[in-house]
Parts: structure tokens; C-alpha cells; sequence
């Protein structure tokens, strides 16, 4: 009786070998990929905690990227497309796609967009002059974008964009959605996101998510916010 439950024991784990073997060969041929952290994960405590950071881009993301993956099978064309066209062209596919194509996006640049308290820099000459245009300060800026955040129903994500004009503009999506798709009410290039989904605070700050989006702002790296701005194509064709 032993020795069956040893042999059991032993061809189990030969099984569960054989499936992380699998599933780490498919994702390496896999178009999509989880790309790493570009900080540790306890980079950005005390304001976002390392148990968080591990789950929100160890398990959840990754969930998105394994997802997305697996719809390439039925959509063939996915392994043609860059993320963001497959965002842009997000109407041609299915609703598992929006959701985790959209999540595999959002949470790629959500981490691009913050550094290490202190870190983070501040914003150059044309994003300062944009913000000010548009909202007055970057005071002003902060506590529109972050009662937008505050306000998100449910699970969803704060933006600030770059419209077609050139112009910056304050706008929110639920769920996975962006404002690259080609299925939301307001569009434009993202150059600093927020997610609100509970997932990316809860541990840590329980339900007062408005707590999670006033100390948030302490880790945005406004470097790289003012570099995607200069970069955004509609500054670039204008």
C-alpha cells in the first residue's frame, strides 16, 4: 500500500513537472510576454507594499498575458499586431480579448509610470505649460485627476491623454478599457494611468481608495509622463 502511494506520489509530481514545463514553453513562444518590473517589487513602499506589487504584477497581470495568449489561437491575426494596435482595432475581437488584451496594456504602462519616492523627477517645460493651459496648475491637475479616480464606479481606471488635438484631458474607463480603443466614448494617447481596480490597493489600504490615489501621486514618475507627452503622435504631427 505504501509503495503505491509512493509511486502515486512520485508520477504526480512527474505530471505537474511536465505541465510547468509545458506552460513555460508556451509562453516563450507565446507573442505576448509579462514584462518585468522595472523597479524591485518593494521598490515603492510605504506607498504601494511589496506583497501588493507581487500579486498585482505576479498573478494578475500575468493572468492577462496567459489569457490574451490563449485567444490567439482563434484570432491568428493577434500574433501580427503590436499591443497597442491590437487596443486601437479592439472592436475585431471578442470581449476576453478586450478584457485581457486591455489589462495586459494598462498594467505594462501602469508600472512604467511610477518610481521610487523622490525619484519620479518633475514635469519639463511642455508638460508644465500643457498642464497649465489646460488646468491651471499641477495642483489643479492632481485633485481633478485624482477626484476622477475617487470617482471611478467600481473597478476601472483614471487617465490623463493626449487628444487627437494635442490638447491634455482628464477621462476614466471601467474595467480593462483604455483610451486606445476604438470602442470608448473619449480617445487619445495615455501618458499617466491609475488603477483603481480594488486588486491594486486592498491589501493595504482596504476600501479607502481615495487614501491609495492621494499617496499614489507621492510615486508617479513625472519623467517619463513628460516624455510620453513629447512623444505623443498627435504633438508629433502637429
Amino acid at each position: 500500500m505504501r509503495r503505491n502511494s509512493l509511486t502515486a506520489l512520485l508520477a504526480a509530481g512527474l505530471l505537474m513537472g511536465a505541465v510547468m514545463l509545458a506552460s513555460a514553453a508556451a509562453r516563450e513562444n507565446a507573442p505576448f510576454t509579462l514584462p518585468d518590473l522595472p523597479y524591485a517589487a518593494d521598490a515603492l513602499e510605504p506607498v504601494i507594499d511589496e506583497q501588493t506589487m507581487e500579486l498585482h504584477h505576479g498573478r494578475h497581470h500575468r493572468a492577462y498575458v496567459d489569457n490574451l495568449n490563449v485567444k490567439v489561437e482563434e484570432y491568428p491575426r493577434l500574433k501580427t499586431l503590436d499591443l497597442e494596435q491590437v487596443q486601437r482595432e479592439i472592436s475585431s475581437f471578442d470581449t476576453a480579448v478586450r478584457n485581457n488584451g486591455g489589462g495586459h496594456y494598462n498594467h505594462s504602462l501602469f508600472w512604467t509610470l511610477m518610481a521610487p519616492a523622490g525619484q519620479g523627477g518633475e514635469p519639463g517645460k511642455a508638460l508644465t505649460a500643457a498642464i497649465e493651459r489646460e488646468f491651471g496648475s499641477m495642483d489643479a491637475l492632481r485633485t481633478q485627476f485624482s477626484a476622477a479616480a475617487a470617482g471611478v464606479f467600481g473597478a476601472g481606471w483614471a487617465w490623463l491623454i493626449v487628444r487627437d488635438d494635442g490638447r491634455l484631458a482628464i477621462t476614466t474607463t471601467p474595467n480593462q478599457d483604455n483610451p486606445l480603443m476604438d470602442v470608448v466614448a473619449e480617445r487619445g494617447t495615455p501618458i499617466l494611468a491609475l488603477d483603481v481596480w480594488e486588486h491594486a490597493y486592498y491589501l493595504q489600504y482596504r476600501n479607502r481608495r481615495s487614501d491609495y490615489v492621494e499617496v499614489w501621486w507621492q510615486v508617479v514618475d513625472l519623467t517619463e509622463v513628460e516624455r510620453r507627452f513629447v512623444n505623443a503622435p498627435a504633438r508629433k504631427q502637429g
